[in-house]
């Protein structure tokens, strides 16, 4: 029930309620991604507001998929007269995506700016175009 109280707080106004729910305590730790076809690069948009990208991101392939790794700290004082609340949240998010065959870590580019991570990934050509699918009867026995 405590849980439950505490997105009633008295002292918070009805946006920042809000804003917790859908955004704030009760979202997953998935980053939210775009992911599109930018003619020869995937091109990955990721939502990573107030971090600091030297710091708190960690962006690798492995294995044939994307890693991307993030942390949060924020800390906030309020100040009124007679009264004082400090509240802070952290964490860290996480999120993997495969990648197309044959991609490697070279010339991966990654940049930051105005809160979102861009991680741009050639996508190699295609080595030979796969065989038609075939269909294949199957027989009652």
């Amino acid at each position: 029930m405590s849980d439950l109280t505490k997105w009633f707080d008295q002292r918070r106004s009805p946006f920042e309620i809000l804003d917790r729910l859908f955004q704030g305590e009760a979202a997953g730790t998935e980053i939210r991604v775009e992911q599109v076809i930018d003619s020869d690069a995937l091109v990955v948009r990721a939502e990573l507001p107030g971090i600091d990208p030297d710091q708190d991101v960690d962006v690798s392939i492995s294995e044939g998929a994307l890693h991307i790794k993030a942390r949060r700290e924020e800390k906030i004082e309020y100040k009124e007269r007679g009264s004082y609340r400090s509240e802070f949240r952290y964490g860290s998010f996480s999120r993997t995506l495969p990648l197309p065959e044959g991609t490697t870590q070279d010339d991966v580019t990654a940049t930051y700016k105005d809160g979102v991570l861009e991680v741009r990934v050639p996508i190699p050509p295609e080595a030979a175009p796969a065989a038609p699918a075939t269909k294949i009867n199957v027989k009652r026995t």
